[in-house]
């Protein structure tokens, strides 16, 4: 069987070489959009990840001028704000930060302390409903690290999430530029508000109002500043497929006298250009099913009856319809292979080169999608050369060498 196989490939290579580009082209369509959407969504994840929060929950009446600076006004909304959120258990947010910023003094220059209330305690919140887990993270989520996760316990972790996990009353982390300017560090002591704090960490400079402010536990600030239990922000860091798709307003439902901002635009373009190449990539899926079978299937029928009296010979020297049928069989799995092998390379190497200029994303070659392409095309040729095999091994002999 093998021998009739490659000399049929070799002795009739226009047949071939036409269903091989057919499913070469599909594949490398397949595999070069896969490729790209793959990378931009990480791309677009990680970016929202070094955002931190991407949902902010304010005062009513509060206009967001910075982003950054969102917590910098005099209006509050009720800490049990936090609470209602984390035993809501909305699906697709991983971390919950309220902010209280209080105005103080340190040596003669006036410095923000700003309360944060760390991930832990919010975790005991949702602990009450018998839930045991802080949040419903979405399963398509593509976001890398998870704020609340224990794993990412550094101090430190506040200059890029927004959020920390373990905090105590008695500690504070300082922000790089307002350390600088006192000449303070980790382990030394300060006072601020009439009480005496130690200083956890400093902060890795951010480029932002972050670096001159002093972060506490927001309990702590509340106490000191006799401001009650009130916030002035709640960030909230949501999956990014979350937020366009409906968490902002599950947000608004369960706390209708605040206002809630995000950056959804931004999300909602990224997210929906992602949603159009993964659709562009099952649409090269279809065309591969549709021009790549039929192709293959044209083929296979000219081919059976290019070689009728052959078929004829064969199975008048004792060949079986099975042995007939496994014979065009096994040349649509080669090729099949062939095809979706070539089509990943080709693929890969047009991803590679494309994708920082179409999409301005690094992209890499994915091995398991040589897998998936292969497998797609050796489906495809197989379920196009079925029924011409099928036909091939009802030949009659004795009619085949009738015919002229």
């Amino acid at each position: 069987m093998r021998s009739i196989i490659w000399k049929e490939l070799r002795e009739r290579p226009t047949a071939m070489i036409a269903s091989l580009l057919a499913i070469v082209l599909s594949v490398t369509a397949l595999v070069a959009i896969r490729n790209v959407t793959i990378f931009s969504e990480k791309e677009v994840a990680g970016k929202l990840d070094k955002l931190g929060a991407n949902v902010l929950i304010l005062p009513q009446g509060v206009t967001l001028q910075d982003y950054y600076a969102a917590d910098m006004h005099k209006e509050t909304i009720p800490e049990e704000h936090v609470a209602e959120l984390a035993l809501a258990g909305l699906t697709g947010v991983e971390a919950i930060t309220p902010k209280l910023c209080v105005p103080t003094e340190l040596n003669g220059q006036n410095v923000i302390l700003t309360g944060i209330l760390p991930q832990s305690e919010i975790q005991k919140m949702n602990a009450w409903s018998g839930g045991g887990l802080l949040f419903k993270k979405h399963e398509g989520c593509k976001a890398k690290i998870n704020v609340a996760d224990e794993n990412q316990d550094a101090p430190e972790a506040l200059a890029e999430r927004r959020a920390l996990q373990h905090l105590n009353q008695s500690e504070v982390i300082l922000g790089s530029d307002f350390a600088d300017s006192h000449n303070l560090k980790a382990g030394d002591s300060l006072e601020l508000l009439g009480d005496q704090f130690s200083v956890l960490t400093v902060l890795p400079s951010t480029g932002t109002v972050d670096d001159s402010r002093v972060f506490a536990h927001l309990h702590a600030v509340q106490r000191l500043s006799k401001s009650g239990q009130v916030v002035n922000i709640i960030e909230v860091m949501g999956c990014c497929e979350d937020v366009a798709n409906g968490l902002v307003g599950d947000l608004q439902s369960l706390l209708p006298g605040t206002k809630v901002v995000t950056i959804a635009n931004v999300v909602e373009t990224q997210v929906s250009i992602n949603r159009m190449m993964t659709n562009l990539s099952y649409l090269f899926l279809a065309i591969l099913i549709a021009v790549g079978g039929a192709s293959m299937a044209s083929a296979s029928f000219a081919n059976v009856i290019e070689r009728r009296r052959e078929i004829g010979t064969l199975m008048a020297l004792g060949a079986t319809p099975r042995f007939v049928t496994r014979l065009f069989l096994a040349k649509a799995v080669l090729l099949g292979l062939a095809g979706g092998l070539t089509g990943y390379i080709v693929g890969s190497l047009l991803a590679v080169f494309l994708g920082p200029a179409f999409a301005d994303v690094s992209v890499l070659p994915i091995p398991s999608l040589a897998l998936v392409a292969a497998g797609t095309a050796v489906l495809v040729t197989l379920l196009a050369s079925y029924f011409p095999a099928r036909q091939a091994a009802k030949l009659d002999p004795c009619i085949c060498f009738k015919e002229v």
